[in-house]
């Protein structure tokens, strides 16, 4: 008997989700670069998984009437192509969380090469596509992956300009 297999997931570590996938056939054009709309099918799994990694059953809230995700805002800017066969990692982070939406980060990349990035902002709306208020608790798990921002070290008295200039 053959084992249970499971679907791949990614991971979330520190406030960083990645989420890995290899380039197929049916992900390009005929020179073998990924097809510009397969990115954004990539950036859209990673987000699915981040929200089942923190908790998040949305399709339990879409059954119950409570609402679901939906992308709101999209820049997104191609900076190089993928290509057949290589492996690339969706890195996903949540820059702010508010009551109703919240805006991520996301990247492709292949090794340490940035292929993509793009600033995401999702919201939560009723099943009627009202916008509403996310459940606290999923407001909580992505503002728990915001991370901090870093304060500017304080200027040295000596680089201040002394007098009006």
């Amino acid at each position: 008997m053959t084992a249970a297999l499971h679907p791949y997931c990614g991971a979330i570590e520190g406030s960083v989700h990645r989420y890995a996938l290899r380039v197929f056939y049916e992900d390009t054009d005929a020179g073998g670069v990924v097809y510009h709309a397969n990115y954004l099918r990539w950036m859209e799994r990673a987000r699915s998984d981040l929200v089942d990694l923190l908790g998040i059953d949305q399709a339990q809230a879409l059954a119950e009437g409570t609402g679901l995700y939906t992308v709101a805002e999209l820049a997104i800017r191609y900076h190089r192509p993928a290509r057949l066969g290589e492996t690339v990692v969706v890195e996903t982070r949540a820059v702010s969380v508010g009551r109703v939406s919240c805006t991520l980060e996301q990247r492709i990349l292949r090794d340490d090469q940035v292929l993509v990035d793009a600033t995401v902002k999702i919201g939560f709306i009723t099943p009627a596509g009202k916008p509403v208020r996310q459940p606290q608790p999923w407001q909580d798990a992505f503002a728990a992956m915001v991370s901090p921002s870093p304060v500017p070290p304080p200027v040295p008295a000596s680089a201040e300009p002394e007098g009006p200039q």
